[in-house]
């Protein structure tokens, strides 16, 4: 093939991509969540605790990375109604196979199963997903999905011609079954969200939760499901599953649970009896009706972008910050406050209450043009008498990338309030979280539940796994741990430092 065939061909591509748009979605039936009964064993299981405390809710926090894949597992094997999943990611690698396995497993008792996944992520497994889409009980929406299937060339250059769009995600999380038990917060679903990787893991977090509020997870995944840019999976995927595919993706993940035997995150899941199991998990839950779900809207990315009150659960979060009497202690991977959010964090501060943030160090942050987004704020914060700390780049080396990777060391979303409120859930402080995707996450009033958030917070800030970033003299950063005092950033890899330099410099910062 000669080089101007090559070029026209590659210009066609380009152009055929570039003004690839999604057609109008077809009006399609409304469905929604289960009514919860009594017959299955999750209903035997979470009934009697649910009815010796009538009108609260129960809340525990799930930080262990093996604790929350086995929940989630768990669940999964005992549901007998229905499993209704929102994720932004789910990995095909060991922990993202065996959860598949037993929503298939589900399925095959006769679950119903429903998979809200964000197509940026989905978009890779597009055949396997179609597959499971033919099992009867099985249902699978993406969000906002893009139109090409295949080829990351394609991939590239339809986000190029479509940008606005494709840059808008759902970065909800939640994992429901039986509408009995619930478990929400920042986890997708992968290896080194479950501290099963090889490589790096996130320190993550996510609250497992029973009562009203899990009804109150169900109708936002029902809003979601509902929601005009989730396209049922074959209305953007036409091919065709080969006769017998879904035997063969069985057989499949099957086999693979069985060669991975002794790994540790299969034994959590073959416990003699997985209901006592399972009980034990959610024996220690907090019981309270002070709670709240903050929402995004469920067509937040279809709509126009506001300049100001783009997210509901920013606004939410803000007035409980707000409220806050003398404490604060916040933990965000991605921390881009802005200049509105430096000034309110400022102003509690000159107020006399104490501020206290925890976010990735540029050596720990798997994006680093956030990282350099947040540099512009950072001296302002620390010399304003706000507290930061920095985390270490722990477990393994995060890849350089202006898009994220699977490497950083931090990825909870959390919050506390004078040690009695506490928020977990999926916002990032940045304008991508505020303006660009929807978000979710849980207010609950409880000070044991806070307590245990501050000891987290206490120990992820610790001189050994955190750099404390001071000011002295009123202008200049220092930055300290157990051994050191540093005037100048800590070490991280020249590429890194060159995506943060770019990220601080040019006007990129709306897309951080």
């Amino acid at each position: 093939m000669s080089r101007y065939l090559r070029c026209v061909l590659l210009l066609s591509l380009i152009v055929a991509c570039g003004c690839a748009r999604l057609p109008p979605r077809p009006q399609l039936p409304h469905e929604s969540a289960l009514a919860v009964g009594t017959q299955t064993r999750l209903d035997a299981l979470v009934a009697p605790t649910t009815e010796q405390h009538p009108g609260l809710s129960g809340f525990r926090l799930v930080i262990d990375g093996d604790e929350a894949f086995a929940l989630r597992g768990l669940s999964a094997r005992n549901a007998g109604r229905s499993l209704d999943i929102q994720s932004y990611i789910w990995h095909d690698d060991l922990t993202g196979r065996l959860l598949a396995t037993e929503l298939l497993d589900a399925a095959d008792r006769g679950v119903r199963v429903r998979l809200l996944l964000d197509d940026l992520n989905a978009r890779a497994h597009s055949r396997v997903l179609r597959v499971l889409d033919t099992h009867p009980e099985i249902a699978i929406r993406v969000y906002n999905p893009m139109v090409t299937r295949t080829g990351k060339l394609r991939a590239g250059v339809e986000a190029i011609g479509s940008f606005s769009r494709i840059n808008r995600r759902a970065h909800n999380k939640s994992w429901i079954a039986d509408g009995r038990v619930a478990i929400t917060g920042g986890r997708n679903v992968g290896d080194e969200y479950f501290t099963a990787s090889n490589d790096a893991n996130f320190q993550d977090i996510d609250l497992l939760v029973e009562g009203p509020a899990v009804t109150a997870l169900e109708h936002a995944f029902d809003a979601y499901w509902n929601a005009t840019p989730a396209w049922p999976i074959a209305l953007i995927d036409h091919s065709e599953p080969a006769p017998g595919a879904l035997d063969a993706l069985r057989q499949s993940l099957h086999a693979d649970r069985q060669a991975a035997a002794d790994n540790p995150w299969v034994i959590s899941m073959r416990a003699t009896d997985t209901r006592d199991k399972l009980r034990q998990d959610i024996a220690d839950l907090r019981w309270t009706a002070d709670w709240r779900l903050l929402l995004d809207d469920a067509d937040k990315i279809v709509l126009p972008i506001p300049d100001t009150q783009a997210s509901q659960v920013l606004a939410g979060l803000s007035h409980a910050l707000d409220a806050a009497r003398a404490d604060i202690e916040i933990i965000s991977p991605y921390f881009v406050p802005g200049d509105a959010g430096t000034e309110a964090l400022l102003q509690i501060a000159r107020e006399g209450r104490r501020v206290r943030v925890l976010t990735n160090s540029l050596a720990s942050n798997d994006v680093a043009a956030v990282y350099g987004g947040y540099t512009r704020y950072r001296k302002a914060l620390a010399c304003g008498g706000v507290a930061l700390w920095e985390l270490k780049a722990q477990g393994g080396k995060a890849d350089a990338s202006l898009f994220g990777s699977s490497g950083a060391s931090l990825h909870s979303k959390a919050a506390v309030m004078d040690g009695q409120v506490l928020f977990v859930g999926s916002l990032n402080l940045d304008p991508r979280s505020v303006r660009l995707n929807s978000e979710q996450g849980l207010l609950v009033r409880d000070p044991v539940l806070a307590e245990q958030l501050v000891r987290l917070f206490d120990t992820l800030t610790s001189p050994q796994d955190a750099w404390a970033v001071g000011c002295e003299g009123g202008k200049h950063l220092v930055w300290r741990d157990a051994d050191s005092v540093r005037t100048s950033e800590p070490p991280a890899g020249l590429m890194r430092k060159i995506v943060a330099m770019l990220s601080r410099l040019l006007p990129v910062e709306s897309l951080l």
